[in-house]
């Protein structure tokens, strides 16, 4: 039976997993720069080790309301492509390893706009996890449809 590793993540008291493989740091980040005219999911950018990194806010992402200015947050940090991103999450949890035959398809009743990020659930004990399809979260406005390629107009 094969299974699969993923660190759990708290975003508005959701619990979500994400791909242990996708994700190559976690980080406090300490400052945020904001871009003027960015999309909304797009918190600012800031430097990870030398490295300027996209914040995506994933509240703003999952239309969850702000967070507490004065609440401490964590980052996920990630790849796609050349580019760097910060996933700015409440909490990071542990690693969960989870057999592959129990995840389940996202179910028709789960939020449309956190189904449209998710790749499946898995049932816990008490709470239900959402699969964070990566890719997916970092599809959204203008710099989605730039991955999609130009669309014909």
């Amino acid at each position: 039976m094969s299974s699969s590793e993923y660190i759990t993540l708290y975003i508005g008291g959701q619990l979500f997993g994400a791909s242990v493989a996708r994700i190559h740091d976690v980080f406090a980040p300490t400052s945020i720069t904001p871009v003027p005219l960015s999309p909304p999911e797009v918190a600012g950018l800031l430097n990870l080790r030398g490295r300027i990194v996209t914040a995506i806010d994933t509240r703003a992402r999952l239309g969850l309301p702000p967070r507490d200015p004065e609440a401490d947050i964590m980052a996920i940090g990630i790849e796609k492509g050349s580019e760097s991103f910060g996933l700015i999450i409440d909490e990071v949890g542990e690693v969960m390893t989870l057999d592959d035959s129990d995840r389940e398809d996202v179910p028709g009743n789960l939020d449309p706009v956190w189904a449209q990020v998710a790749a499946g659930v898995y049932r816990l004990k008490d709470r239900l996890l959402v699969l964070m399809d990566i890719d997916k979260v970092l599809s959204f406005g203008a710099e989605g449809d730039a991955d999609r390629g130009s669309k014909a107009a």
